[in-house]
């Protein structure tokens, strides 16, 4: 349990670590777009991820 915990962190930051890579403007434009929302779209946005990926979860498990 433990050893799947850190590889799916460390596919996570693989995965968060593409687009700065890839497109940095693109990410930092995004950054000013998310400063700009209110924190309940920012919480939307978190919550659908969320579901987004447990679905995932459930759904390939």
């Amino acid at each position: 349990m433990g050893e799947n915990l850190l590889l799916a962190f460390a596919l996570m930051l693989v995965l968060e670590g593409v687009v700065p890579f890839l497109a940095p403007q693109a990410w930092r434009e995004t950054f000013r777009r998310l400063i700009a929302m209110s924190d309940g779209q920012i919480r939307f946005i978190g919550l659908s991820a969320m579901i987004v990926g447990l679905l995932l979860l459930m759904i390939f498990k």
